[in-house]
């Protein structure tokens, strides 16, 4: 990307630097008298100028205009932001939901984090698709397998752990399990789970190859391991286990893959960018994924050391994995969608 004449930042500057000029002055009118003393038309106006000056800064960026430049569009945004976001609920125009009045910046922050993880995941949809296609098909061809012939899943997974999880399962956990043994089971799980969902992600900057191959060894020793527990007479029980974490657990690590994929695509076909570029760009995008993702994680790891091996009958576990399930899903379908809160935040951290 060439860096901008200057000639052609002075005319951007020209053309927009009205509208900054009114935003500015609504800005410090908010600052120092406070919004409710704001009028009907800086009301109305301040969520347009604000979403536009986003957008004035992501082009900035992008075109490489002067420091100062991006370093004025960048405070300009972000007091609007403050104004738009953490003001009282005499701001009509700036389209808060309801509830929303006085200083709830933490909760503005969260609620624009859950709304930007399914988006992000959505942006991303054809490497997630390809990531879970990685990930499934050979957790499907391992159980098959292991269930054909029990011994397959000696292969894939070492037969002195197959052994004990196989009795574990026949054995069941209808009288639960400590207290003490959840919290350690707790962290083993956080500790696993999460060593597995990096090396998914941070191996697709081998053109993602890495991601490929830990999302199909990963599927193929899961599904081994189900076979295998299924063999020996205990499916009912690991279904029963796994099925109040599975789909945040499994979903976690598919969208690490995803993300994985996705930086490894980014070296691999840059566009008209340069790779390094290009890279950095689809990073910004995927660290949202992947933050999420680690959520997902640690809560898969409270539920699993919890719930998933408490006293709670089986059918309770069941419906409250398939209730689970639904809700994952609806959300990564349809999460953070027509949110203009969300639309804002991306243009404001210059996500694509």
């Amino acid at each position: 990307m060439e860096v901008a004449s200057a000639p052609t930042e002075v005319a951007f500057a020209a053309r927009r630097q009205l509208d900054w000029n009114e935003l500015d002055q609504i800005v410090h009118a908010a600052e120092t008298r406070g919004t409710k003393w704001l009028g009907a038309r800086e009301i109305s106006r301040l969520a347009p100028l604000y979403r536009d000056a986003c957008a004035d800064l992501a082009q900035a960026r992008g075109a490489r205009y002067s420091a100062p430049l991006v370093d004025y569009l960048q405070g300009l945004a972000a007091g609007a932001h403050a104004v738009l976001y953490r003001s009282s609920r005499g701001l009509q125009g700036d389209r808060r939901p309801a509830w929303s009045h006085g200083d709830h910046s933490a909760w503005s922050w969260l609620r624009g984090a859950l709304e930007i993880f399914p988006r992000a995941v959505r942006r991303h949809g054809g490497a997630m698709t390809l990531s879970a296609l990685l990930f499934f098909l050979p957790l499907v061809g391992g159980l098959v397998a292991a269930l054909l012939d029990p011994t397959f899943a000696a292969r894939i997974v070492p037969e002195d752990q197959l052994r004990p999880l196989a009795e574990a399962y026949r054995t069941g956990f209808d009288q639960g399990r400590g207290a003490g043994m959840d919290a350690v089971m707790a962290g083993f799980y956080v500790h696993n789970n999460v060593g597995i969902a990096l090396r998914c992600f941070a191996t697709g900057l081998a053109f993602g190859l890495g991601s490929a191959f830990y999302l199909v060894e990963n599927g193929l020793a899961t599904g081994a391991i189900f076979g295998y527990v299924t063999a020996q007479g205990a499916g009912a029980n690991i279904l029963t286990f796994v099925v109040g974490h599975g789909s945040l657990e499994l979903g976690a690590i598919v969208l690490a893959g995803g993300a994985g994929l996705s930086l490894g695509w980014s070296i691999v076909a840059p566009g008209r960018r340069t790779r390094t570029a290009s890279l950095q760009a689809t990073a910004r995008s995927v660290v949202v994924v992947v933050l999420g993702a680690a959520v997902m994680l640690f809560c898969a790891a409270a539920i699993e050391g919890f719930w998933s091996a408490s006293g709670a009958t089986a059918i309770l576990k069941r419906g409250v994995g398939v209730a689970m399930f639904l809700g994952v899903t609806a959300y990564i379908a349809l999460g953070g969608r027509h949110s203009a809160e969300a639309e804002a935040l991306e243009r404001e951290e210059g996500l694509p």
